[in-house]
């Protein structure tokens, strides 16, 4: 059972999220973007983007001072855009969504599909996801992915069905059935299988080089394409202006290379760490387009587990 003030502020964002999706789509979409970059140069004026700007310090750490909080503004936009572009995604139809994304490097991709084969995607918190999903659902191929489970409840219904409605099938983090069964069975199937894997949600990830530094993330995508032998394709994803709006660019990087010798965690591992350097690539050409609000570096998260615990205090 939820307290009272729990329950209270569940509905409160629970009634956010539906007045984003009811209100946003109605106005011009200059003025909405206009308005999500107010809102997040209060965010960081507030001091609301203390893990992005510890991100951005991490993969520029060229940058400081002004430059960095100037970079840190730009991702918090980009980070809002998403949700600015998600309330009003209902709305495009095929020839809008189109219009909207530029695939880079998917010649590959669609021999595999017109094969009647499946691709296993390696994304990061790049540009935005959602409408990546819901163009190559509609132009590409069927797509399969993970989510994970928001609170309130309440709130990841509407995701689900948000998602669902743009042609997507989601499968829930936790809270439901064994997710990696049926992502093998999704990789039977003609279609595409992208996952976000840049930040390790389940406590089982595996430690890799992002720009320079260790970082923790999801070894999901390597053993999926390893247990089901389809190719894992690092994916990234950044908004290009499109005369008064946004567009997206998402780039099909090469597949990566499945090392012939090794036990499985080695292969995994060694997968992973491709990705990774594709992503680090990507972060570093356009830093503002990684919209990573948690920690994923593992000075910071040892940094987070002593003030947990206490010490220093």
């Amino acid at each position: 059972m939820r307290s009272l003030p729990r329950r209270l502020t569940d509905a409160g964002t629970l009634a956010a999220y539906r007045l984003g999706w009811g209100a946003v789509r109605r106005m011009p979409e200059g003025l909405a973007y206009r308005a999500f970059d107010g809102l997040a140069d209060l965010t960081v004026a507030r001091g609301g983007a203390r893990a992005l700007r510890a991100n951005y310090a991490r993969v520029r750490p060229d940058l400081a001072g002004d430059e960095l909080d100037a970079l840190t503004r730009a991702g918090m936009r980009a980070y809002l855009r998403y949700y600015c572009e998600a309330f009003r995604l209902p709305e495009l139809g095929p020839e809008e969504l189109a219009a909207r994304v530029r695939p880079e490097g998917d010649g590959p991709v669609r021999e595999v599909l017109d094969a009647g084969g499946s691709l296993v995607c390696f994304l990061g918190h790049l540009g935005n996801w959602d409408l990546a999903g819901a163009w190559a659902s509609v132009h590409l191929a069927p797509v399969t992915t993970v989510a994970e489970r928001l609170e309130p409840e309440e709130v990841f219904e509407e995701f689900l069905a948000f998602r669902e409605g743009l042609g997507m099938t989601i499968l829930p983090l936790t809270g439901g059935p064994a997710v990696f069964p049926a992502l093998r069975e999704a990789a039977r199937r003609p279609g595409l299988i992208p996952l976000l894997a840049d930040r390790d949600l389940t406590h089982h990830g595996v430690t890799v080089d992002l720009c320079g530094r260790p970082a923790r993330m999801a070894p999901g995508p390597a053993a999926l394409a390893l247990a089901e032998r389809r190719p894992l394709v690092p994916v990234s994803i950044r908004h290009e202006r499109r005369g008064r709006g946004w567009g997206i660019v998402i780039t099909f990087h090469p597949a990566v290379a499945v090392p012939s010798t090794g036990a499985t965690r080695e292969k995994v591992l060694a997968m992973t760490q491709q990705c990774a350097d594709a992503l680090g690539a990507a972060v570093r050409s356009h830093p503002a387009d990684w919209h990573m609000l948690q920690r994923v570096f593992l000075e910071d998260l040892d940094e987070e587990r002593l003030a947990r615990a206490g010490v220093g205090r």
